[in-house]
């Protein structure tokens, strides 16, 4: 959990971790610099300072960015970074970083990379023994959590899942047994489609659908996963960003020993102990190794 508020307590920063006060002159290094995820007003005095500081701004689009300092009242020369320039404009950055220079690397909006490609240049930075700070702020995945009503810990961000359906449905398999609330991203024109997939997949969780996330015609509608499926379905394409937030698998229902043996009995008429372990355990919640030895205990008694 965040916690800005209160007294600080001092400690003795390592190089890496070290960041500039208020009233110094910016270090040489990269800067990871959070901004709005849609209102403007939502900027830190702190990442104002740090962008009107440094000597060049990297970021994605850089039209938006351009805006986004013109609300501000700054100007700083903008290098474009992102998917597709990645490999091409990284080397010059490095390079300008250890001649001393401070660059700041921004996504289009919110934190940096958070499902954006500035974990390149991170990584890039540190192998290259330069200094990387980090300047907190916005992020759309802990406002959609904040608003969500579902439980906030643990939970655990998925990024975008996969495009197309067969892909999206095996992976919201493998999450579906994840004791947490899951946070993903999704486009718009997706979302109806996703929304079935993880009903049929993730069962009847209540989840909350968070979009226009601090825009003027922001939006959070909370139910169950079928129902959201359905009424965007109906609605149609909704406009903006869209990040989702489902919550966590319910706690399995006890099942005693003797329930879990006539389980795997049953199961082993037609499956291996691998397999009956298998489908006990997601039926039940138990662990699977444990079955697995209790199933090849029945197995060898019956023979």
């Amino acid at each position: 959990m965040d916690d800005d508020g209160g007294c600080q307590i001092p400690r003795e920063p390592d190089r890496a971790s070290k960041s500039p006060k208020q009233g110094e002159s910016l270090a040489a290094g990269l800067y990871l610099v959070a901004t709005p995820i849609g209102n403007a007003a939502d900027i830190s005095l702190r990442a104002l300072r740090v962008l009107a500081g440094v000597d060049a701004i990297a970021c994605e689009d850089t039209r938006v960015t351009a805006k986004l300092l013109a609300i501000h009242n700054l100007s700083r020369p903008l290098l474009r970074y992102d998917e597709h320039t990645a490999r091409r404009s990284g080397p010059a950055l490095l390079q300008r970083i250890a001649d001393g220079q401070r660059i700041a690397l921004v996504s289009d909006a919110g934190t940096p990379l958070v499902s954006d490609p500035g974990a390149r240049l991170v990584r890039e930075c540190l192998e290259a023994g330069l200094v990387v700070h980090a300047i907190p702020g916005p992020s759309a995945v802990t406002t959609a959590l904040m608003l969500s009503g579902l439980p906030p810990e643990p939970f655990l961000f998925t990024g975008f899942l996969a495009e197309r359906g067969p892909a999206r449905r095996r992976q919201l398999a493998e999450l579906a047994g994840v004791p947490a609330t899951l946070v993903l991203l999704e486009s718009p024109r997706r979302l109806a489609a996703c929304l079935t997939d993880m009903a049929d997949v993730l069962g009847p969780r209540q989840a909350a659908v968070a979009r226009e996330l601090t825009k003027l015609f922001e939006e959070v509608r909370r139910g169950p996963l079928a129902e959201l499926a359905e009424h965007y379905r109906t609605a149609g394409t909704p406009k903006g960003e869209v990040t989702l937030v489902v919550g966590p698998p319910p706690p399995a229902p006890p099942v005693d020993d003797d329930e879990a043996d006539r389980l795997l009995i049953d199961a082993l008429r037609d499956a291996s102990p691998r397999d009956a372990a298998a489908s006990v355990a997601q039926a039940t919640g138990l662990p699977r190794r444990i079955l697995y030895a209790r199933a090849i205990a029945l197995r060898d008694k019956r023979r």
